[in-house]
């Protein structure tokens, strides 16, 4: 019987730096470990059918991600070595899908508790960051228009007012409470009302697009949710739909909106490269130069992030000072979108002070974050307002001032009750790491930290 040669598995590998000889060893060690005695005795020949194309049987899938996440220090899914059949398979990132059709499948499946942990595991696709050429842009918005109703109900302006309440009210949400709550009454609300609303007759051309902008930051919301969550293969998958919804929309500006966070998991997933395409694309045509000038800022502090990452310190700096200068161009009453609320003074302090941490500015970015932490709300912005606090604190540990990171961890640790996020559970990780060299020294105050931060990781996240 022929197979189809499993060129994730082999990619996995590869990345790994091992021969399939070494594979299988690490797998035995792995196996035994586990307790799977019965896969002791694979050898390099089973690694290569493997390879191959013949699926590994009983356990040997689960202890092989095991293996391939230890050699490649970060979670490896099934899906990432290609051995998911089923829902999770088919959700990768597909541009041509109609997006009326994804926002049902992919919101049934993430409302099913059963088939939602198949979807929540699946793999963040470096390849899925490839944007789709340039004629695809121009030829979205026409099918967009021709696309038939698939319901006798018009969607009038009111309805758009109703989506964006709504997308507003659960933005809301995330910024005090985190990704992690009230995520399911946000994706059964695309499921179920938008869904509805895109699928019917619609006032006017007016109201079409501007239906599919509102049901474009609903989904990039879903999406960001998922992200701050930690659920990244789900939160690209959610990306990818609001772009295109963003397309058929002819909202450029939003497209570059979601482009910018697109960079941003990028980023903090160890995609620098990457992560510079994505953030520039945010800024071609008319995203930016039709984006209000407080989004111009927010797509222009992610691209400095995103060159800092990659090393490019001049390029970064140069947007940063963009950025200031964008941001410095706001004045109430401007017409700007809902969905750029949240982007203030401090939290383009928050993001300068993430590029100068990257470009190694230790003492700017400890200024930077000084600066985000006093200028913020912090009870509208707790979930961040825990983030950024938890990011001073590791800066300040790095130049060794322990007292004054100590002090500001436990600020964050303060700021994190009733807080369901990801990014502010990651933080605690790594503050926990940062103490450990001082575990069982007798010094009171980390251990103290320590023990703090240990029960805190049980709620947060």
């Amino acid at each position: 019987m022929a197979h189809r040669r499993n060129v994730e598995l082999a990619a996995a590998i590869r990345e790994a730096g091992w021969s399939q000889e070494q594979t299988a060893q690490r797998f035995v060690r792995v196996a035994v470990e586990s307790g799977a005695r019965e896969l002791a005795g694979t050898t390099r020949s089973h690694i290569n059918q493997w390879v191959r194309g013949v699926r590994p049987s009983g356990r040997a899938p689960r202890i092989l991600c095991e293996t391939l996440s230890r050699g490649l220090r970060r979670p490896v899914s099934l899906a990432e070595i290609g051995l998911t059949s089923g829902p999770a398979a088919m959700m990768a990132p597909q541009w041509a899908a109609d997006p009326l059709t994804v926002l049902v499948d992919l919101g049934g499946m993430d409302v099913d508790i059963e088939r939602r942990q198949m979807l929540a595991s699946s793999a963040y696709s470096v390849a899925g960051l490839l944007l789709p050429a340039g004629s695809w842009w121009e030829e979205v918005p026409e099918r967009a228009r021709t696309r038939p109703p698939a319901s006798p109900r018009t969607t009038s302006a009111e309805d758009v007012d109703s989506v964006r309440e709504m997308v507003a009210f659960f933005s809301r949400r995330d910024q005090r409470r985190g990704g992690g709550d009230g995520r399911a009454a946000l994706v059964a609300y695309l499921r179920t009302d938008i869904t509805a609303y895109l699928s019917g007759r619609f006032a006017s051309d007016e109201v079409r697009r501007e239906m599919l902008t509102a049901a474009g930051e609903a989904a990039y919301l879903a999406g960001w949710t998922a992200f701050d969550a930690s659920e990244h293969g789900l939160a690209q998958h959610y990306f990818t739909l609001a772009v295109r919804l963003a397309a058929e929309a002819e909202d450029g500006p939003l497209a570059g909106h979601i482009l910018r966070a697109m960079a941003h998991q990028a980023v903090d997933l160890g995609h620098p490269r990457q992560a510079v395409d994505l953030a520039t694309a945010s800024l071609d045509h008319k995203r930016y130069g039709s984006a209000s000038p407080r989004e111009k800022a927010l797509l222009g502090v992610v691209h400095a992030r995103s060159l800092a990452a990659a090393g490019d310190k001049q390029e970064a700096r140069a947007a940063l000072r963009r950025a200031e200068s964008d941001l410095s161009g706001t004045a109430p009453g401007d017409d700007e979108p809902g969905r750029v609320w949240f982007f203030t003074e401090a939290s383009l302090a928050h993001e300068t002070a993430c590029t100068l941490r990257d470009l190694g500015d230790l003492r700017g970015a400890e200024a930077a974050f000084t600066h985000s932490v006093r200028t913020r709300g912090q009870q509208a912005f707790a979930r961040t307002h825990s983030v950024t606090l938890g990011y001073l604190g590791a800066v300040q540990a790095q130049r060794g001032a322990l007292d004054a990171a100590c002090a500001t961890w436990a600020q964050a640790l303060d700021a994190m009750g009733g807080i369901h996020s990801g990014r502010a559970r990651q933080t605690v990780v790594q503050m926990r790491r940062s103490l450990s060299p001082f575990r069982g020294r007798g010094n009171s105050t980390t251990a103290a930290l320590d023990a703090r931060a240990r029960s805190v990781l049980k709620d947060v996240g």
